[in-house]
């Protein structure tokens, strides 16, 4: 069974304080797949008795959160101990108090254990930064929601029945496009030695559109290739720059960034990321994935981020303190989805999923290969759980991650007593 560490303390870098306020025009200096997976179960999990804290508690908690991060530590221990996870870890803010929990390892080749300063590739939460820069851009005038993928790039979305000039940002970025998603066809993925944006693009108009665009919901990694594509040409600057003058440094996400081209590398302290290449085979073989040629997945999913830095974040984007209210309401205004997260909404790169009990969380997740992530809270911000597994396998009676992260939810959202 895998040990932890624990630490409550008061408002620390990790959950933030009130971050920047107001919405400034932003000047910039001279630096800087959540796919379509969708089972969960929510069938009981055999117990497990609490570990020794490795680490020490600086401030003490009120007894019914103390309570909840004891429930959500001993989930962190069942997902290695029975569901098989290389590791885990969860932080979780309640106002300005941080806890942080783990189990299992960073590196199994090593035991080292993992921290609150590790990265890890954070797939399509990738998508709510890159929203929220969309956003900051149409407050600023820049560019419209109701703009058409053909006004900012002409003649890209053209082809077996995908028509840019039916198509508008807004529809990109709540997935109702009926755009193929380019991650669908692995095949013609692994025909490109290098993935630029345009060859992504290139993918998806090799195939029928889903729908016509506004009358369904689907999930489409090529929706953000197509927002990260306008957002370089309404700025005349790189993606991974815009992300970090507008969000990364302003809110002191220190170790968020979106890697340059086909950097391969997480920069910074990490764990190790493991892939059983979708497998559900207890015995498959298992895979380090850690050195990976995120530019496949861009704008949809290339990030890297900590879990603090996560929290800060959604923190501050939940607390409307990213976005002025007329953009923060459009990010906020969902509709239904299909074939995804059960009982989940969409937003524009946000998704509300209401848990078993009844409570809503709102956040994202994203997977990709030895990486899952899951970022939710409540709609205010006060209250968030980041969670990320360094596999992307779950035994043990959880189909997959999104188990054991929808559990970790409730165990945090869905107790009577929390406040």
């Amino acid at each position: 069974m895998g040990q932890y560490i624990t630490a409550w303390r008061g408002a620390g870098r990790g959950c933030g304080g009130p971050g920047r306020s107001g919405h400034p025009r932003v000047t910039h200096d001279k630096e800087d797949h959540m796919h379509q997976h969708t089972a969960h179960t929510d069938s009981g999990r055999p117990g497990v008795e609490p570990a020794k804290a490795g680490g020490a508690v600086s401030v003490s908690a009120p007894t019914a959160e103390a309570e909840g991060h004891e429930a959500v530590q001993r989930l962190l221990q069942q997902a290695v101990a029975q569901g098989g996870l290389p590791g885990i870890l969860a932080e979780v803010c309640d106002g300005g108090r941080q806890w942080f929990g783990t189990a299992g390892v960073a590196d199994t080749r090593t035991g080292r254990k993992r921290s609150p300063q590790d990265r890890f590739r954070i797939g399509s939460i990738s998508k709510t930064f890159v929203a929220t820069v969309v956003l900051q851009l149409a407050a600023e005038g820049n560019l419209s929601l109701d703009d058409t993928a053909e006004l900012w790039l002409p003649e890209v979305v053209n082809g077996r029945h995908h028509d840019g000039a039916r198509v508008n940002i807004r529809m990109l970025l709540n997935h109702t496009s009926g755009i193929f998603n380019y991650t669908d066809d692995q095949e013609a993925l692994n025909r490109y030695e290098t993935h630029p944006p345009e060859s992504l693009v290139q993918i998806a108009m090799s195939h029928p559109h889903a729908f016509a665009p506004g009358s369904g919901w689907a999930y489409s990694n090529t929706n953000y290739v197509l927002a990260g594509m306008i957002i370089e040409r309404a700025t005349g600057r790189a993606l991974a720059e815009e992300i970090a003058g507008r969000i990364s440094r302003p809110f002191g996400l220190t170790g968020t960034y979106l890697p340059h081209g086909s950097d391969p590398t997480i920069h910074g302290p990490h764990s190790r990321h493991y892939t059983k290449l979708f497998q559900t085979d207890p015995s498959a073989p298992v895979h380090d994935a850690t050195e990976l040629d995120s530019s496949m997945f861009w704008a949809a999913g290339g990030m890297i981020s900590t879990a603090g830095d996560l929290n800060r974040f959604f923190r501050a984007l939940l607390g409307g303190r990213m976005l002025p209210p007329d953009q923060q309401r459009d990010m906020f205004t969902t509709v239904p989805t299909h074939d995804w997260i059960p009982n989940a909404a969409y937003g524009l790169g946000v998704s509300s999923v209401r848990l078993p009990c009844g409570e809503t969380v709102w956040g994202m997740g994203g997977a990709l290969f030895g990486s899952w992530s899951y970022a939710y809270g409540a709609r205010d911000g006060e209250r968030m759980v980041t969670t990320n597994v360094n596999g992307d396998w779950s035994n043990g009676g959880w189909d997959d991650p999104i188990g054991i992260f929808t559990d970790l939810l409730q165990a945090k959202f869905c107790r009577r007593s929390d406040p």
